[in-house]
């Protein structure tokens, strides 16, 4: 990982995800919807609905909205049905791409997520082309020197006292980053347990999310990074994009 700072690039992709507060929402209720559709809408028993209300809940998605999605899921009440659909492909210099969309049009999906690959130099895959380089798991980012001041906690995160802890939890890893960040590893239905342990213990992740992490990754900067920003900045912008994953990291001067 030598070369970037593994924060400052999370940080980046992270900040123009926020940018976009309304598709923030719309996504949410999105993956609300699809979640009870699939597993029921007990977030008891539904792992994934119970994440997607804990991440609604951080962004101040409205109480309604979430019910109404919860109720559309599960036949409740009258809405769109979505269709889960994952698109593999190449970026620049054949970085691993990976774009999950739901969406009620197919047709149209599938032409939007060509047309990025296309104009951007990169192709389209088959499953299964670029899968392989990622792992399904749970990541919790600790940010550079995070003290008390930073969390509003009388405690200060360090290497062993965070690895104690996320071990405990039931964490898969604890990484320590040239930068100075920490990145705990966790499997996808551990995440929401170890997230509340360690916050419980005045260590709240900058960052948590459940994710497609890259196995190994591949620096970019220059040209090609911001080539690369574009791409995946155009997915983003596509309305039945939820998420999009590379194994490209890219290190931009701001």
């Amino acid at each position: 990982m030598a070369g970037h700072s593994k924060w400052a690039n999370i940080k980046h992709r992270k900040a123009a995800a926020d940018a976009k507060k309304s598709k923030i929402t719309t996504r949410m209720v999105k993956e609300i919807t699809i979640a009870a559709k699939m597993g029921g809408g007990d977030a008891n028993s539904n792992p994934r609905l119970r994440l997607a209300m804990e991440k609604a809940r951080e962004n101040n998605v409205p109480k309604e909205n979430v019910e109404r999605a919860i109720k559309r899921g599960t036949g409740e009440l009258e809405g769109v049905s979505y269709e889960e659909l994952r698109f593999e492909g190449y970026g620049i210099n054949g970085a691993g791409v990976i774009v999950d969309c739901l969406t009620d049009n197919k047709t149209r999906t599938v032409a939007e997520v060509r047309h990025v690959f296309s104009k951007f130099g990169g192709n389209l895959g088959t499953d299964g082309c670029v899968s392989f380089q990622f792992k399904h798991c749970g990541q919790l980012i600790f940010a550079p020197s995070t003290s008390a001041s930073d969390t509003g906690s009388d405690i200060v995160i360090n290497e062993d006292r965070l690895m104690e802890a996320a071990l405990e939890a039931g964490a898969l890893d604890v990484i320590t980053h040239s930068d100075g960040s920490f990145e705990v590893i966790t499997n996808p239905h551990d995440f929401i347990e170890v997230k509340n342990f360690l916050a419980e213990r005045g260590m709240t992740a900058d960052i948590a999310e459940v994710v497609m992490k890259a196995d190994n990754e591949t620096e970019m900067s220059g040209d090609e990074a911001l080539r690369m920003q574009k791409m995946l900045d155009a997915f983003d912008e596509l309305d039945d994009v939820q998420d999009v994953y590379t194994t490209a990291v890219l290190n931009i001067e701001d």
